[in-house]
């Protein structure tokens, strides 16, 4: 059984490059379904897809690397040379200590964060749902998260993170002299939003509206927030009210336009706006970033501010690496047992065969009135000639190294020592 990984995060691609491999989580489903097509034998499957990774890991009778690599080429509509060129394969031990560091936040861009232990549980959730997990890919994340709690509980390594949402509030912090003055619009109600806005309620600040697809989700966050509603078609009518807009959404496209923005700064009097994209794909069209007066970050611009604290987090990072290093081990041992799980099974099902056939001609011998001891020791002395035949066969058979090699084995197996 080979347990393998393909992906690219953060560290390996470009935010544009990840907007386009990026999934909806409504789309997870029939991708999954995709995937195990495009392969020769479907293998158990599941994909992760957050703003700074997209991640496919599998379990099968061998890894396969080059077809999976060109069907996410294709989803993407990118080039596979060009993937080839930010992407990552992992296999077998290296897979399974990938799989462990992310969900202990080892390999976020915020160092520790615990958001992706949510993501990577709602991944294996939607493939469970999809019908593409397996015992082998369920019994690897389920020791994941075990490892995550274990790393959180027992070292600092989320001490003193710094999440994207207070980043994002710093970044205004420093470009605002008094949040209490600045209106704010969050775009989307997701988790990150809702975390987000949390932050900025703390603050205070003069007002803060959320403008969402869904008015009933978006009622909600408002309603907790003290804030109002907005409907997402009015965007371009009130943008310019907005002195903040921070913005998280699962939309394929973008939401902001640089003429709604253009439009915007022209009725503020060119007055500076804040805009925090945390989307991929972006929510807030590029070009936006090149205009005067806006101060447009995404979650790459976001990566320096929270790094901050990282250096004194490092022997956190070493403990948490024993504690992965040790659950790759006892992951890589249940998978050896499980490869010799077909054999075990059919070992037992043979002595099952032998002990049944024993009984039966024991039974129909006392069934004639044979007496109970002969019959008990023909019992014992069929099932015994049964199971060594093999072993007696092989030291008769074959050349002098055949029968040292099956020697050595029979003296293994059967003349053992109890100790």
């Amino acid at each position: 059984m080979a347990v393998w990984a393909l992906g690219i995060n953060h560290t390996t691609a470009p935010l544009d490059l990840r907007g386009r491999l990026a999934f909806d989580s409504a789309q997870i489903v029939p991708t999954l379904q995709g995937l195990r097509q495009s392969l020769t034998r479907p293998p158990e499957a599941a994909i992760i897809s957050t703003c700074n990774r997209t991640e496919i890991y599998c379990a099968g009778d061998r890894a396969e690397f080059e077809p999976a690599l060109d069907w996410l080429a294709r989803s993407g509509g990118v080039s596979g040379a060009v993937l080839r060129s930010h992407s990552y394969t992992l296999e077998d031990g290296l897979a399974a200590r990938h799989a462990f560091r992310v969900a202990s936040g080892l390999d976020s861009m915020v160092l520790g964060e615990p958001q992706i232990l949510g993501q990577l549980k709602e991944a294996v959730r939607v493939a469970q749902q999809a019908g593409a997990l397996g015992t082998t890919l369920s019994q690897m994340f389920q020791r994941s998260f075990s490892i995550a709690k274990e790393v959180r509980s027992s070292t600092e390594i989320g001490a003193h993170s710094i999440s994207m949402a207070a980043a994002t509030v710093r970044l205004a912090s420093q470009l605002f002299e008094d949040l209490a003055q600045v209106k704010v619009l969050f775009i989307g109600a997701g988790d990150m939003i809702e975390l987000c806005s949390t932050h900025f309620a703390a603050r205070k600040p003069k007002s803060i509206t959320v403008a969402n697809r869904t008015l009933e989700r978006g009622e909600k966050l408002a309603a907790q927030l003290g804030g109002t509603v907005m409907r997402l078609a009015d965007l371009p009518e009130r943008l310019h009210e907005f002195d903040a807009v921070i913005s998280c959404t699962a939309s394929s496209l973008p939401i902001v336009g640089l003429g709604a923005v253009e439009r915007a700064l022209k009725r503020r009097k060119h007055r500076p706006m804040f805009m925090v994209d945390l989307a991929v794909p972006s929510d807030i069209e590029p070009e936006v970033k090149e205009l005067q007066d806006v101060y447009l970050y995404t979650v790459d611009d976001l990566a320096h501010v929270v790094q901050t604290g990282r250096a004194n987090r490092q022997a956190a990072v070493a403990q948490a690496e024993v504690i992965i290093d040790a659950g790759v081990q006892s992951f890589m041992h249940w998978i050896d047992q499980r490869d010799a799980v077909p054999l075990i099974q059919q070992l037992n099902a043979q002595a099952d065969e032998w002990r049944q056939a024993e009984i039966a001609r024991a039974r129909k011998l006392l069934a004639k009135g044979e007496d109970v001891d002969a019959v008990l020791e023909a019992l014992s002395r069929g099932l015994t000639q049964k199971m060594l035949h093999g072993a007696m066969a092989e030291l008769r058979a074959g050349d002098a190294d055949a029968r040292k090699h099956a020697g050595s084995a029979v003296q293994q197996f059967f003349l053992r020592k109890e100790r």
